[in-house]
């Protein structure tokens, strides 16, 4: 009564292939390594540009904190002379 009535299944007809074993493997002498040149040049080129764009962004931090130091300087000179006058 609780049990599930599960679906009959269907019969899946069984798929051979036919693997030939003569071939002999490929010599690794002959392959190019033009792939993974490739891929390494890609690699370097990104760090490349992720460390331009990150020494752009240490350098427009570094200008905004010495143009802040500079105006402090200023205002705290501005502000001392007002008072001794």
């Amino acid at each position: 009564m609780f049990r599930p009535k599960l679906p009959d299944t269907p019969h899946v007809p069984s798929i051979t292939t036919h693997i030939p074993q003569d071939h002999a493997p490929a010599p690794s002498a002959g392959r190019s390594v033009a792939p993974f040149l490739g891929v390494g040049a890609g690699a370097v080129a990104a760090v490349v540009v992720v460390g331009v764009v990150l020494t752009a962004l240490l350098a427009a931090v570094a200008v905004s904190a010495v143009s802040v130091a500079i105006a402090a300087v200023v205002l705290r000179s501005l502000v001392t002379g007002a008072n001794r006058r």
